[in-house]
């Protein structure tokens, strides 16, 4: 059965990801190119540098309300329903933005609790939901995918050191992280429309060749939290950034209350461990 003929459901869960047209109005993409301009402006050097591979790595949290309705936008929670995901919890978001003429993006994937049982499972524990500020195409760094890859080891995965660390980001070109692969397809989108895959998934992104910048916001969520161990939960409810501040008032912090995962128990948080080990068959 070919993609096309398979539902966003199925693209899920048998390819490790499925996309949404113009998820995004106009109005939100103009704001959120305003601020995420703004925020790319503050960029030190030496971030610039490290996060040379990804072009930022700027953790968006509550620098402006804008955010705090992109975390909880309806039509992108109407999609996560339409994927049978009826209260999902947010947990992160990042603002990836390849400058002009900037290096490829290393293969990874970015599951971190590989030495969890959950990590075997055939729906998925972790998604992203990726949102491009432009259009992107192989020539300004569009996203590449490995489908099947979040549940089935390939040779790719033994050459691959821990995602986003001094592996990564000192990586050579040559390398295998930047290798072509046969089965890799690119994930050409529309501004506005968003790509939800799973976070055990390889992908990585071309090189950006062109004059402009291609930004990315990357958001985490947690699509059913409820169904996690509390060790699971223990770790992602004290990675969460919870305490909203004070000049969120009203209906900004209202929307991402009800997103935020909570645990009140006393279990020992899982292991952080981003490398596939016996939970990642051939």
């Amino acid at each position: 059965m070919s993609s096309n003929t398979l539902s966003k459901y199925q693209q899920l869960r048998i390819n490790g990801f499925t996309t949404f047209d113009q998820i995004l109005d106009p109005p939100m993409l103009n704001e959120l190119r305003r601020q995420t301009d703004a925020l790319l402006e503050h960029q030190s050097a030496a971030d610039r540098e490290k996060y040379r591979y990804q072009g930022s790595n700027i953790a968006l949290n509550y620098q402006h309300e804008v955010f705090a309705r992109l975390f909880a936008w309806p039509n992108a929670l109407d999609a996560l329903k339409s994927l049978g995901y009826l209260e999902p919890k947010w947990w992160s978001a990042f603002l990836l933005s390849k400058p002009p003429k900037a290096p490829p993006l290393y293969w990874h994937q970015d599951w971190w609790a590989w030495d969890d049982p959950i990590s075997a499972i055939g729906y998925p524990a972790q998604l992203f939901l990726m949102y491009y500020l432009t259009d992107t195409s192989v020539e300004n760094g569009c996203l590449r995918l490995i489908p099947g890859t979040h549940r089935k080891r390939i040779d790719l995965h033994d050459e691959l050191p821990s995602a986003h660390g001094d592996e990564t980001y000192h990586a050579e070109l040559d390398s295998a992280q930047f290798s072509d692969h046969p089965d890799a397809v690119n994930v050409m989108v529309k501004a506005g429309d968003l790509v939800v895959g799973d976070a055990r998934l390889l992908h990585a992104a071309h090189a950006n060749q062109t004059d402009q910048h291609r930004t990315c916001l990357t958001l985490w969520y947690i699509p059913d939290f409820d169904v996690l161990t509390d060790s699971m939960k223990a770790f992602i409810a004290r990675k969460t950034p919870m305490e909203l501040p004070n000049w969120w008032e009203g209906s900004a912090g209202d929307v991402v209350k009800p997103l935020i995962p909570l645990y009140d128990g006393d279990a020992e948080p899982v292991t952080w461990n981003r490398l596939p080990g016996k939970y990642l068959v051939p």
